[in-house]
């Protein structure tokens, strides 16, 4: 079956109000009660210093989303930067985090239910642990259906949400007593030491932020939305914890302050008379409401992130099916339901062992996406381009590295000791399944080993031990992304990438971008996917048949985008793709290369590239131009998988310039020898380049053209050799151009 991106339907709003949602619900309707009888009133300072350090992280979130807006979030930029291992752990830990989160927000949930109607024991089973399972199921379902609706069911909760907390925050205020908040042991009764113990406990409010990043593919504009999102949810909740939390203190002693229903109890004493009974009612469900959008919000994002893990192939890619009607990694969802029932079954009497187990596989996962930013600055990573950048680098990564991993010596060993079993079986899995199946080695372990001869063997050999399969080959399991746009050309683009992927011993990608007109949203598109993507489904269903005939592994993608072409480039950019191939009238090519000016000025190809001009296809007498210029590689490896795939008969042409014919039957004879075509017909020739061409072509059925080094300026002022070819050749033209690295000033002028 084809596989299908996450289509782009979440706005600003609905952004954070994800991050809201999570961070509000059970941090504030639940924990006060919990984290006052730990620390005391004190513990208004614990939830703004988790905010500060929610803060700092939240600046590093901010510019990883930003330059690589992709589902996973944390997971995504760890493994990335420092590798699969640790892309295991980020990933596992994050999405394990998650599912703790996601029961102890639905434990809350249970809490508030059971107030409102009774609920029997069910086996070993309280009454609250049935209520949550109910949340859980509901909310499980809901993120089944897509990505659209929890947006929407998100920006509804926390609009009422608000609402209610301000009502009660006037309320509260008018009631506020400082001596009742001070009591008989002043603010800090067990000492200014509880301050950060009751962090660690009240940290898992402040998990929210991070998630916005895990649907960072689906956001609109999310060079402009995600910080937004990010730092303002942060903020918003901090300010709103440190008011609610001191008037709840203000209005009850924080000895008598509730552990299962906080804010209830809080709003019976602040409302006078008739009214209480009134106010309770909203609040209480006001409290199902918070609770039920953190859990909400939390399987939305770790959902996520096993979708970005099985498209990794960290975890099984039989995770990364997509819902044909939904357009959601439904199977993700699912397992992670599965997870959060058991939670909440085994562990869900004690809701401080899945807070700070929360808590803790969040923090490592923070400390490693700090870390994260710092290797991709520090190699300079050519696909990295934030459209925000931290203030204050490299010291404010470094500090959420230290605060996020400090925090961890003040949560309880049994949460420690839970947490540290999952970050090893992350381990474990990486070695005993991941290290076999993914190919992404890390941009750390690459920048050490072609380092390594400056560098101690010890860490050569850590980086060598850990690095996955393969990774130390480039040619390990290259593949061939083949962009289809019109059925005519289908046949023809995919025997070029079946003989490539084959001679390459590799596979081949099948994309087929379906392109949406800008006055349709994609959400519009993915409602009417199945119109849109039928023609799609035949054009890929042939181009996988085609493909089986060179006996390689295929993968077939549809994209629903606004780019058209541009989404090549992305696409490529996205699977690491080593070879693209594809239709000359898809390229819009400037000038005869396959770029176009802007994206000329200012990138370089992602990958290999092969445009092909098609005119009645016939890959069996192949000519091959060359003067030794940059992408002659390229070209000679197209010849060679063509004569061993198809049994081409191959010849390579050389015109002489001023060093005479003799000269060039040397260079020509040399070449043939150092790309492995010794068996081809060489054609030296004398004079006119492009008469040389055209005369050698006559009677051949296809023509391989290398891109020429010269520049931008030069080809639109001074005409194109291959854009003149292309246009006047009466047989099929192939133009190959591999990436090269050039200054502002070569791009120019060559």
């Amino acid at each position: 079956m084809t596989d299908e991106e996450l289509a782009k339907d979440l706005g600003l709003v609905s952004a954070m109000t994800i991050g809201i949602g999570t961070m509000i619900g059970a941090g504030i309707f639940v924990l006060p009660g919990v984290a006052a009888r730990a620390a005391g009133p004190i513990v208004v300072v614990s939830f703004v210093v988790g905010g500060v350090i929610a803060m700092v992280n939240a600046l590093s979130v901010s510019e990883l989303g930003t330059a690589m807006p992709k589902a996973g979030g944390g997971y995504y930029y760890v493994n990335r930067a420092l590798g699969p291992l640790f892309g295991s752990i980020a990933g596992l830990g994050d999405w394990m985090g998650l599912a703790f989160a996601s029961a102890f927000y639905s434990i809350g949930f249970g809490q508030y239910l059971v107030t409102l109607a009774p609920i029997p024991d069910v086996l070993f089973l309280t009454d609250i642990q049935i209520g949550a399972l109910i949340a859980g199921v509901v909310f499980v379902l809901v993120n089944y259906i897509g990505a659209k609706e929890t947006g929407g069911v998100q920006t509804v909760i926390v609009s009422l949400l608000l609402l209610i907390l301000t009502l009660f925050a006037v309320q509260g205020w008018l009631s506020f007593d400082y001596a009742t908040l001070a009591g008989d042991g002043g603010l800090a009764p067990m000492g200014y030491g509880a301050i950060l113990p009751g962090t660690a406990l009240v940290f898992v409010s402040f998990l929210g932020y991070a998630k916005i990043a895990t649907v960072a593919e689906e956001l609109k504009n999310p060079g402009r939305n995600l910080p937004l999102a990010v730092i303002g949810s942060v903020a918003i909740v901090t300010v709103l914890y440190a008011i609610l939390v001191s008037i709840m203190l203000g209005v009850v002693p924080w000895p008598d302050l509730s552990q299962s229903a906080p804010l209830t109890q809080a709003t019976q004493v602040a409302f006078p008379g008739g009214l209480a009974g009134v106010a309770v009612t909203i609040v209480t469900a006001g409290a199902l409401l918070a609770t039920a959008s953190s859990a909400n919000a939390s399987i939305l994002a770790s959902a996520r992130i096993n979708f970005a893990m099985g498209r990794d192939k960290i975890v099984t890619n039989w995770l990364n099916e997509i819902h044909p009607q939904y357009a959601t990694p439904y199977r993700s969802i699912l397992l992670t339901g599965a997870m959060i029932i058991v939670f909440i079954a085994l562990l869900g009497q004690d809701v401080e062992v899945l807070a700070k187990a929360a808590s803790v596989l969040h923090l490592v996962v923070y400390a490693l996406m700090n870390a994260a930013l710092i290797v991709f600055r520090e190699t300079d990573a050519p696909e990295y381009d934030p459209e925000f950048e931290v203030p204050f680098y490299p010291l404010t990564p470094l500090l959420g590295m230290v605060l996020s991993l400090g925090l961890l010596a003040f949560v309880g060993s049994r949460e420690l000791a839970l947490s540290a079993v999952f970050v090893v079986g992350a381990v474990v899995w990486y070695f005993a399944y991941a290290r076999r199946h993914t190919r992404e080695q890390g941009l750390l372990g690459r920048h050490i080993l072609q380092q390594k001869a400056t560098l101690p063997n010890s860490v050569v050999g850590a980086a060598e031990t850990v690095a996955p399969d393969g990774a130390g080959s480039d040619m390990a399991t290259p593949t061939v992304m083949v962009a289809l746009s019109n059925p005519r050309t289908e046949r023809a683009l995919m025997t070029l990438a079946g003989a490539l992927a084959k001679a390459r011993g590799g596979s081949v990608l099948a994309t087929h971008v379906v392109q949406v007109p800008d006055q349709t949203s994609l959400e519009a598109a993915s409602e009417r996917r199945r119109g849109l993507t039928a023609s799609s489904e035949r054009l890929l269903a042939d181009a996988r048949m085609d493909a089986e005939r060179f006996d390689v592994p295929v993968e077939t993608r549809t994209i629903l985008s606004h780019q058209g072409v541009a989404e090549v480039f992305d696409a490529a950019r996205e699977h690491e793709v080593d070879t693209v191939v594809m239709g000359y009238g898809g390229a819009r090519m400037a000038g005869g290369r396959v770029e176009g000016a802007l994206d000329e000025l200012t990138h370089d190809l992602p990958c290999d590239f092969l445009v092909l001009n098609e005119r009645e296809f016939d890959p069996t007498d192949v000519l091959l131009p060359t003067a030794g210029g940059y992408s002659s590689d390229l070209s000679a490896e197209v010849a060679r998988a063509l004569r061993d795939t198809v049994d081409a008969d191959v010849s390579v042409l050389y015109v002489a310039g001023d060093e005479g014919e003799a000269a060039g039957r040397q260079f020509l004879a040399e070449w043939a020898a150092d790309h492995g075509l010794d068996d081809a017909t060489l054609l030296v020739d004398v004079g006119d380049v492009e008469t040389a061409i055209e005369e050698a072509a006559a009677g051949r059925t296809l023509v391989v053209v290398g891109a020429t080094e010269t520049g931008l300026l030069s080809r639109v002022v001074g005409g194109s050799l291959t854009l003149s070819v292309l246009e006047r050749l009466e047989t099929s033209v192939l133009l190959a151009e591999r990436p090269s690295s050039r200054s502002l000033r070569e791009r120019l002028f060559g």
